[in-house]
């Protein structure tokens, strides 16, 4: 793959059926001497720590699936497969940048330090977000497929009046990218020289409907049509998203812009819980995928560096238990919340109708406690 420049955007990586790769399936470390340079100082303890980071998020993912067939949680939508690119991506990012994730971001919730709990109090229908968004800088859970782009595009232009160099993350899957919301994200962004990083999870299926129905070449090709320059990287190489970032949230700090990457993984599970992907899916084209499995492969590099030893095995798998049985204890355990706090951080500030609306129905409420319930003949 090949890097163009030009004097107002960077580098910019032309388009090509492939991707940037810097680890192979099998666990070797290639070079590619454009994004070599952004990871030549990631040390031997960051590869690990980016394994644990993996191995964590999809312990958590596969408790918080059980958690719904077991009737803990309403819904649950995996990201199994696709650990690389958001543990890569979101590490990448500085705490002072603001992220705004679609609805499968969990691992990035989790690199961002969000309590385990937290992570699935909207899918247990606890709460309308399941944490604060400026505690994380991380915005809530978005289901209106690719709103976020614009709220990413509103903060980024924020920003660039402020005059800070904090940029703005938005992550979006490849059916996204059909919508008019991502469209009209990145006509903005390109005409207002945003500091926002697209970043888009090509995990083959929108749904049940595989990427190649709606994108005729690659999706990173679309950008350079808005004036956005793109990178089309593998998504399961940690090392290579990694890199990709870095240059991306770069290009931004330096007032030159938003940055397209089209992250190429695959859900290897389910759209959500409520799916069923052998409807639509070959068997065949799973099992080719789960060859180029994330962890899997920088399983294999570790090992190939002498650093994949007992005790990092045994490391990591206690601490995916231990957070894998917190966050377990912390949804069973949750509390109702209150009824009245549906009303809650509706509107940046309280106004007559909203409190008219939470008055008329604390009265409703109200007409079921003891008293008329007895007096109604028990009945509510």
């Amino acid at each position: 793959m090949n890097f163009s420049s030009d004097a107002r955007s960077g580098p910019v990586v032309e388009s090509s059926p492939e991707f940037v790769q810097l680890i192979t399936p099998e666990g070797e470390r290639i070079s590619n001497p454009e994004l070599d340079p952004w990871v030549a100082d990631v040390t031997d303890a960051q590869l690990t720590a980016w394994y644990e980071d993996m191995v964590v998020v999809r312990r958590i993912d596969t408790e918080a699936t059980a958690l719904q067939r077991q009737g803990e949680l309403g819904l649950w939508p995996p990201l199994l497969g696709q650990e690389a690119a958001q543990v890569g991506s979101s590490r990448a990012t500085r705490d002072d940048d603001f992220i705004f994730p679609s609805y499968r971001e969990n691992a990035v919730a989790y690199v961002r330090g969000v309590p385990f709990a937290d992570i699935v109090r909207v899918w247990r229908g606890n709460a309308q977000s399941g944490w604060d968004p400026y505690k994380h800088q991380l915005a809530a859970p978005n289901i209106i497929i690719g709103a976020q782009t614009l709220h990413a595009v509103g903060w980024g232009v924020g920003a660039k009046y402020d005059g800070v160099d904090s940029v703005a993350v938005t992550y979006f899957g490849d059916g996204a990218t059909s919508e008019g919301d991502v469209n009209e994200a990145m006509v903005f962004a390109a005409s207002f020289q945003a500091p926002v990083v697209f970043f888009c999870q090509n995990n083959h299926w929108a749904i049940s409907e595989p990427v190649g129905l709606q994108a005729v070449q690659s999706i990173a090709d679309r950008a350079p049509g808005f004036g956005i320059p793109s990178l089309r990287v593998d998504g399961n190489d940690v090392l290579a998203v990694v890199a990709a970032t870095r240059l991306a949230l770069d290009r931004a700090r330096r007032g030159d812009g938003p940055t397209f990457i089209e992250a190429v993984t695959y859900r290897m599970g389910p759209h959500t819980t409520a799916d069923d992907p052998t409807r639509y899916r070959d068997k065949a084209e799973l099992e080719a995928w789960k060859l180029r499995d994330p962890i899997l492969r920088l399983q294999r590099l570790l090992d190939s560096l002498g650093l994949l030893t007992p005790e990092l095995e045994a490391r990591t798998q206690a601490k995916a238990d231990e957070v894998a049985a917190e966050l377990r204890a912390g949804c069973i355990n949750m509390p109702d919340p209150e009824p009245l706090t549906v009303f809650d951080n509706v509107y940046a500030t309280p106004n007559a109708t909203l409190e008219k609306e939470r008055d008329q129905y604390a009265a409703y409420l109200s007409s079921f406690d003891s008293s008329n319930t007895t007096s109604n003949g028990g009945r509510s």
